[in-house]
């Protein structure tokens, strides 16, 4: 069974029956804060694993 009840030129009217008077941006900011922060963390961890990788590889042993 339905639960919406559009009558007559309601269905076809071209703005919407729902207004949203105000819509907060704060989640959308921090969503895409949180996204930059992970990927400027993950450039760091890449870096310091290639670094310490050269350096094993290319450093001479203790003797």
């Amino acid at each position: 069974m339905s639960r919406h009840n559009i009558t007559g030129s309601e269905a076809f009217d071209r703005r919407p029956f729902v207004y949203i008077r105000s819509v907060s941006s704060g989640g959308l900011r921090r969503r895409r804060a949180r996204l930059a922060l992970g990927f400027v963390l993950g450039v760091i961890v890449a870096l310091a694993i290639v670094t310490v990788g050269l350096l094993m590889i290319f450093m001479p042993a203790p003797a």
